[in-house]
């Protein structure tokens, strides 16, 4: 009897998969069983070739040899992880195996992994599909007892196909063309440039601002605040006579409650999470970055088998998902959560109607917890602050909802009118999870809910204070990764054409859950945007990289409509060879575009420091641990740490020091004034209880953080060879 070949997408899952199938014996590159043989890719084993492959010209860049359009694209074993496929293309040549399980991710990207590698290695034999969407053993089971044929994922691959050519013409050839033309490291790409646009705007939308001065009356009722409103609504006065007038003609005088508004509302709890929103809450409460939300929701799903597909856009789960919510509100009664899982438990039915949506589910449902019992203390901090978020969501959407009787005064002195809100709690329903009911996002700034007295019509009430709120109008507020990811996946707020806003809606915006991290992530790579606390600001290089790059390219309309192509492909309603075909004509004329273009890029940063390798002047730019020195020459490449934002805290203000200076030079610095020698520091460690051991484990967390660039990592490994002398 033959012997199937499960391919999975990194060796843990392979593991796993392994484990559960019964193979114990490791062989190379793979885990053999009686019926399986397992083995694994290390992500991508298999890639498009580089445009030298396809001809000698293309190795030095050159404006006359663009656009660079093969006829046909080819693929090629990634050389760093070329051991592993040649290890996976022996064991498809193997005689006694007949079949292949592909159990790479269960998504777009997943299926290209497999895809690719397959026709490399020319795999001709039977091939079936695991789809599953958590790493529990009961999924695994449950997914081999129901393996799908391949071919029903085959307008998937020609999806995730397409979008890999498509990327790989337009973005080699685009930025081959604006780093020759400007000779400088130049990229651009069919999300990312449209991505940094929105960034580059409001940096501008900022810098035109004038904040402008505005004034408003408050008054003390007994037991309540009011807020002063005109007869058109309006709470705020350019003019601050208008206000001063107001507290004048009312100060110390009685009134009348003209209004007292009594309504019962229930609010429901938010939906379920999907990966966006998760790295939206993760960055908002944890200042988490996208990609580092994605990695920590990868290791709960693959390593702790705790939590569902991470890389899903939808927020709901299907009906037949519904009979194994017990089991997984079993799974979570522990700690914090035992006692609103065992609440819910009690209910018969579970009222599911703000989880289950059928027709809002792709391929993946919400993330939601597994039916793995969970251990909190085998969680790292991090791991534990996603799980919380997770789970929570999950006790909350699974709950009743929030119900309360929200109270609207209106209160007239004079012939002014103040008005108050507040609210009666009558059940807290789902807020109870999160152990508040304050709103987290207040639209009426002006007029706050707030705890009120016993009032009725017609009460008498009396001014004990009046006075004057002095405010300026706020410019737009510059983006943090949690509203950027927002941005993205909603890029129609930007759009004034109704019929392209309604277009858009239908896809999932400027890239998908599960390439957005990777996006903003490239953006910070290529020094074309920096962060500053949690906001995220364009450098000089982003705001001319957007400049100079063609219009319709840095446009969130032609990326949405891209996407929404590729969704068509998946489906099957539209070719990929035809999106191919207007991909290379469209990258024709993109080059064209950046040659004809008279604009001129000026390194804004440059220094006076040559570099060692070709002469150039270096440049000083924010990298995501610190400052660098970068060569501007694309094909030198040199690149030194000058300075490097460690974990160690100012004792002063608490922010976080950045280590300067070589050898006995080396010292923290904080931007509040504080400085720190090294020795110091080490002592100071010391001196409140740390060990040396402790100290170089710190240290060499440090040098890991940089262990890319030369410069400070080289002289930190040297600092940690002399101490253990």
């Amino acid at each position: 009897m033959g012997k199937t070949l499960v391919l999975a997408e990194k060796p843990s899952v392979a593991k796993e998969i392994a484990r559960v199938l019964g193979c114990r014996q490791n062989g190379d590159g793979c885990i053999i069983g009686q019926k399986y043989i397992v083995t694994w890719a290390l992500g991508h084993l298999v890639t498009l070739a580089d445009p030298e492959a396809y001809d000698d010209k293309y190795k030095t860049w050159r404006l006359e040899d663009l656009p660079m359009l093969p006829e046909k694209m080819q693929l090629v074993i990634i050389k760093q992880t070329g051991k592993q496929f040649r290890a996976v293309s022996t064991l498809m040549h193997r005689s006694d195996v007949d079949e292949l399980v592909i159990a790479t991710d269960a998504g777009r990207e997943g299926e290209l992994v497999a895809r690719w590698i397959m026709i490399k290695a020319g795999w001709k034999k039977p091939t079936k599909r695991l789809w599953i969407s958590s790493q529990t053993d009961r999924a695994i089971k449950e997914g081999f007892a129901n393996l799908k044929p391949a071919s029903a994922y085959d307008n998937l691959y020609r999806s995730a196909r397409s979008r890999a050519e498509a990327d790989w013409l337009v973005g080699l050839n685009v930025t081959r063309a604006l780093t020759c033309k400007h000779n400088a490291q130049l990229s651009a790409g069919r999300v990312q440039t449209p991505t940094l646009a929105l960034i580059v705007k409001r940096e501008e939308e900022i810098a035109k601002f004038r904040p402008k001065d505005y004034y408003g009356v408050s008054v003390k009722f007994d037991g309540f605040t009011a807020t002063y409103k005109d007869a058109k609504g309006q709470t705020r006065f350019s003019d601050e006579p208008v206000a001063q007038a107001v507290i004048k003609a009312v100060e110390s005088k009685r009134g009348t409650l003209t209004e007292v508004k009594k309504e019962y509302r229930r609010q429901a709890p938010p939906a379920a999470y999907d990966l966006t929103e998760l790295q939206r809450d993760a960055n908002k409460k944890y200042a988490y970055s996208a990609k580092q939300t994605l990695s920590i929701m990868q290791s709960l799903y693959e390593t702790h088998k705790l939590l569902t597909y991470p890389r899903t856009d939808s927020r709901y789960i299907t009906d037949d998902v519904v009979a194994t919510l017990p089991e997984r509100l079993r799974s979570i009664s522990v700690g914090p959560y035992k006692e609103f899982a065992q609440a819910i438990l009690r209910q018969k039915p579970l009222s599911v109607k703000y989880i289950v949506d059928n027709a809002r589910v792709t391929d993946h449902h919400a993330i939601i917890p597994t039916e793995q019992y969970v251990d909190l203390s085998r969680l790292s901090h991090e791991e534990r602050n996603i799980y919380d978020l997770v789970v929570k969501r999950f006790l909350a959407v699974l709950s009743p909802a929030f119900e309360y009787e929200e109270v609207k005064v209106k209160a007239t002195v004079e012939r002014y009118n103040f008005f108050a809100k507040g609210r009666i709690v009558k059940s807290p329903g789902w807020k109870a999870v999160y152990g508040s009911l304050v709103e987290d996002d207040e639209s009426d700034t002006d007029s706050k809910a707030q705890q009120l007295p016993q009032l009725s019509q017609g009460m008498p009430v009396f001014v004990r204070g009046a006075s004057l709120v002095k405010g300026k109008t706020k410019p737009p507020a510059r983006y943090t990764e949690a509203t950027l990811l927002t941005a993205m996946e909603n890029p129609s707020q930007q759009i004034e054409d109704a019929k392209l806003r309604s277009v858009i809606a239908g896809t999932s915006g400027l890239g998908t859950p599960a390439t957005r991290a990777d996006i903003i992530e490239k953006l910070f790579d290529s020094f074309s945007i920096e962060r500053r606390g949690k906001e995220i600001v364009p450098t000089a290089k982003g705001k001319q990289l957007i400049n100079i790059v063609p219009a319709d390219l840095k446009s969130a309309e032609l990326t949405a409509k891209w996407e929404e192509q590729l969704q068509l492909i998946s489906k099957g309603k539209a070719r990929d060879d035809e999106f191919i075909k207007e991909m290379r004509k469209y990258s024709s004329s993109l080059v064209s575009k950046v040659i004809a273009d008279s604009s001129v890029y000026k390194h804004e940063n440059e220094t006076r420091e040559k570099c060692p390798d070709c002469g150039k002047n270096l440049l000083d730019v924010n990298g995501k641990k610190g400052r660098m020195l970068i060569c501007p020459d694309r094909e030198c490449g040199y690149r030194r740490s000058v300075s490097v934002i460690t974990n160690a805290r100012c004792p002063n203000c608490h922010k976080k020091l950045e280590m300067r200076g070589e050898g006995d030079k080396k010292a923290f610095f904080c931007v509040c004034g504080y400085r720190e020698k090294l020795s110091d520091f080490e002592k100071r460690k010391e001196s409140a209880g740390a060990n040396k051991r402790d100290v170089m484990k710190y240290m060499g967390s440090q040098s890991k953080h940089e262990k890319r660039e030369s410069g400070l990592s080289d002289l930190m490994a040297k600092w940690m060879e002399e101490q253990k002398k």
